[in-house]
Order: structure tokens, then C-alpha cells, then sequence
């Protein structure tokens, strides 16, 4: 199939990561994005050893080692007096066991990365306002419609236009995203504006009940990023940068450890956001004919293990491998769903499971609710190397 081309519909992590492992596979490529220039929200993600073991295989080493910050020590605290209830190494521990250890990056970075890795090898692979309106196929190709009227054809269509996806639609339908109660902040805070008490270690996360605080840094330190989470009964705004204010935060927080409110009131105004948790049950299966869903599209998943991004940059390589590994298009699907469905649901389950343990109304039994391990590194998520699993 080396000469099959490919449509890939959304420009996010899960999308350029796809493109730039069909083009190492050896495919032909075009992105189609919907947005007028290429570009992420300001905010920070943590990437796990199987993330970082696919960025390595696809040549983005350097450029993950030029921007991400390298946490050593990972604490989970008390809200309210800010005693270790758990400590977790995320470094030299995963190094030895997994071969690749812990990254906390700011979005734009590796967005950026992966987009310029993309247009080296290709100046004109990515097309921009290009909204996704429908598709039609047949045994031989598929032709994706955009609301300019325009129309591209590509033997293989991608979707991974997110977790309100309308590839996903057009493929299965959709029952809409189900409210899960809980909101969230995200925010970054220039570093000198954070109090050094705060940074011990500078990774970390505080619990208490119906809220958690996870912070670190980002862009090799400069910047702390935090995302506090809290339970509301209803939510009706759409999209994930809504504006809020340091007063809404800080009342939200209202007798949690003065490290957690230091550097919550700290974060500029312009720099705030919320929005609301919304959940969708796994899909059984991505693909029909010559389309295929992956990242969000396939299984949007909450942020509580933080594994959204990471699964996304797993699929793209899966997937790669497999269009290789196989002269029938339908054979090479039938490998990709087979080889990601399952863990695919399973971090999403997870991902569900693990906000009870974070929001514990008895934050001091955290470390025997959890085995005294980190969540993601008790399921065996790290057991995992896309580069090299079975497929």
C-alpha cells in the first residue's frame, strides 16, 4: 500500500503524530485542519515513558529533551495541612523499569514540534480552514466535503478532530457527551511569581474532598501549570477556554493549604479558563470502509490518569506500523483497532475510576486506597511501547 494516500482530518497532537508516522512509513499525507492558523491552547501535559518511547521513534527526541521539564519526584498531599500522603519517583525509577521516564510539557511545544517535523517533510501537507462537513466512500476511495465548499479525495480518511468529532458522527452517529459533575481550571503562572515552598517537589498533587489541585512545571521551568478540579451539580457552557476569575478560583479553594492559594492567586487574569468534564462511552469499534477514527475522536477520555494526549500519540504510531505491516487496507484496520480498543477503553474506565479516589471525602487514606503506587504506574499503563507492542 505504499502508495495509498491519506486524509487526515484535525491538526491536534493526535493528527500531526499520525501524519508524521505515515510519512516515515512511507505514505502520502495531507492534514486538514479547520482552524485559520496552526495553534494550541496554552496548557500543560504530562508525558508518560510509552508517550515518550513513540516521540523517539519518530525523531522528535531532541526537541522533547530542548522543552520539556524532567520531574524527579512526584507528592501527593493533604488540601488542608499539605502532609505527604504519598510520594512517587518519576524518573530514575521509570528509567530503569520502562526504559523512558516522565515529561511535563507545555501543549504549544510539542505541537509545534510535531507540525514543523510534519512540514520538513512535506511544506504543503497540512491545509488549513479546512472544516470537515461530510464524506462519502466507495470500494475504491473517499471523499471528505469541507463547509468551503471544496472536496478532497484520499484512499484512507482519518478522523481525529477531537471528542466532538465529526467523522466520528458522520461513521456511527452520536449520542452526545454526557455531563460527568465535575469542572475544571487550567492556568499558568510565570515562576518567579511562585513561592519556593510551593515547589517541594516541584511536581505534585493535593486531595481533599469533592476537589483536587495537580500542578508542575513546564518549558523546562519557566512556568508552573495547574488544573484544579472541583464537583458541580450542572454545567452548560460549551468548548474548554471559557473565562473565569482569580476571585472564582480562590472561593472555590476556600480553606485549602496557603501553597495551594499562593499560587492560584497568582495566576494572571488572561491566563485563567474553565470548563465543564464531559464523558462518552468507547466506541466498539473505529472504522468503516476506507475510515478510521483515532485520539479523542475514537475515545475521549477524562484527565484524571493523564493519558488523553498520550493515547493519541500511541495510536498515530500504531497505526502507522500497521498500514506497513499489511497489503489489505482492511487487514491493516482490523490490527489497529485490535491492538488499541482494548487499552484504549481500558485508561478511559480508569480515567473514571480514579477521580473517586482523588475527590475522597478521606483524603488521609489516599496512599491504602491506592496501594501506596501512582495510579497509572499501579494499572500497568507504562507496561506498554507502541513502537514494539504486538500487533
Amino acid at each position: 500500500m505504499g502508495d495509498l494516500q491519506i486524509a487526515v482530518v484535525g491538526g491536534g497532537i493526535g493528527g500531526l503524530t499520525a501524519a508524521l508516522a505515515l510519512q516515515r512509513a512511507g505514505f502520502g499525507v495531507t492534514v486538514y485542519e479547520q482552524a485559520p492558523q496552526l495553534a494550541e491552547v496554552g496548557a500543560g501535559l504530562s508525558l508518560s515513558p510509552s508517550a515518550a518511547h513513540a516521540l523517539r521513534h519518530l525523531g522528535l527526541g531532541p526537541a522533547l529533551d530542548s522543552f520539556s521539564y524532567l520531574p524527579e519526584d512526584q507528592a501527593v498531599r493533604h488540601y488542608r495541612d499539605g502532609r505527604a500522603l504519598q510520594w512517587t519517583n518519576r524518573g530514575r525509577a521509570l528509567l530503569e523499569k520502562y526504559g523512558e521516564r516522565y515529561y511535563l510539557v507545555h501543549r504549544a511545544d510539542l505541537h509545534d514540534a510535531l507540525a514543523a517535523a510534519v512540514r520538513a517533510n512535506d511544506p504543503a501537507a497540512i491545509r488549513l480552514n479546512k472544516h470537515f462537513d461530510s464524506l462519502v466512500q466507495d470500494a475504491n476511495e473517499v471523499r471528505l466535503r469541507f463547509a468551503d465548499g471544496t472536496s478532497a479525495s484520499a484512499g484512507l480518511a482519518i478522523g481525529a478532530d477531537g471528542s466532538r468529532s465529526l467523522m466520528r458522527q458522520a461513521l456511527f452517529g452520536d449520542s452526545g457527551p454526557k455531563y460527568t459533575g465535575y469542572i475544571a481550571w487550567r492556568g499558568l503562572v510565570p515562576m518567579d511569581q511562585v513561592p519556593p515552598a510551593v515547589l517541594d517537589p516541584p511536581s505534585g498533587i493535593f486531595v481533599g474532598p469533592g476537589h483536587l489541585v495537580n500542578r508542575y512545571p513546564v518549558r523546562s521551568g519557566k512556568t508552573l501549570n495547574f488544573v484544579a478540579f472541583a464537583e458541580r451539580a450542572a454545567w452548560s457552557e460549551e468548548g474548554w477556554s471559557i473565562r473565569s476569575t482569580v476571585d472564582e478560583l480562590m472561593q472555590e479553594f476556600e480553606g485549602w493549604h496557603p501553597e495551594v492559594r499562593s499560587f492560584l492567586a497568582a495566576v494572571p487574569p488572561e491566563l485563567l479558563f474553565k470548563w465543564g468534564l464531559f464523558d462518552r462511552e468507547p466506541l466498539t469499534r473505529w472504522s468503516s470502509g476506507r475510515v478510521t477514527l483515532l485520539g479523542d475522536a475514537a475515545h475521549p477520555v477524562l484527565p484524571f490518569l493523564g493519558h488523553g494526549a498520550v493515547l493519541a500519540i500511541e495510536d498515530g504510531v500504531v497505526l502507522a506500523r500497521a498500514l506497513a505491516a499489511e497489503p489489505s487496507l482492511e487487514a491493516a484496520l482490523a490490527r489497529y483497532e485490535a491492538a488499541r480498543i482494548p487499552r484504549a477503553s481500558f485508561v478511559v474506565r480508569e480515567s473514571r475510576n480514579a477521580v473517586k479516589v482523588f475527590h475522597s471525602h478521606e483524603p488521609e487514606h489516599y496512599a491504602s486506597k491506592t496501594g501506596g503506587q501512582a495510579a497509572d504506574e499501579r494499572l500497568g499503563l507504562f507496561d506498554y511501547n507502541p513502537t514494539t507492542v504486538s500487533i
